[in-house]
């Protein structure tokens, strides 16, 4: 007897178990990742916020599959904001902006070398001054993805000529 192929699909999709259970099989490797990447101070702080945000949206899941991957995505996320958010200001800004002496664009000359212009600028831009691509665009006059795109092309470029 042939299954109709939307029996199939019902039939491979994985129950979501209760987040108690999923939780408890993945909160070590979650820790691990998150102290890997904080260390442990900050570590405890990000794995509250992980659990807690994949909390308020594990009732909008439809599948139970992949909920390692998920959960992990939300933990890089996490770690993404907690390093955004400790970034220096103000004073502290201040004070590492006087102690480089080099402007961005001076340190990464002999890498950048060679690069066409708008790729040598976009990547410059954005990993010397870390700049938004909209930041990028705006200075370059193009799109928002015409900027992401010509620093991609530069970084792949520089990755061919610096591996072998």
């Amino acid at each position: 007897m042939r299954v109709p192929a939307r029996l199939q699909v019902m039939m491979h999709v994985v129950a979501i178990p209760p987040f108690e259970l999923f939780y408890a099989e993945h909160r070590i490797e979650v820790m691990r990742l998150l102290r890997r990447r904080l260390g442990r101070e900050r570590a405890e702080d990000a794995f509250q916020e992980t659990f807690l945000r994949a909390l308020q949206a594990y009732r909008r899941l439809e599948y139970g599959e992949h909920l390692r991957a998920w959960v992990l995505t939300i933990a890089r996320n996490v770690v993404i904001d907690t390093l955004r958010r400790a970034r220096p200001t103000g004073p502290e800004l201040a004070e590492a902006a006087a102690e480089d002496s080099r402007p961005a664009y001076e340190e990464l000359a002999a890498l950048t070398d060679g690069l066409p212009p708008k790729e040598r600028a976009a990547v410059v831009l954005r990993y010397g001054y870390d700049l938004s691509y909209e930041q990028i665009a705006d200075a370059l006059g193009s799109s928002e993805d015409a900027a992401r795109q010509a620093a991609s092309t530069g970084v792949r470029r520089l990755r061919r000529r610096i591996t072998p």
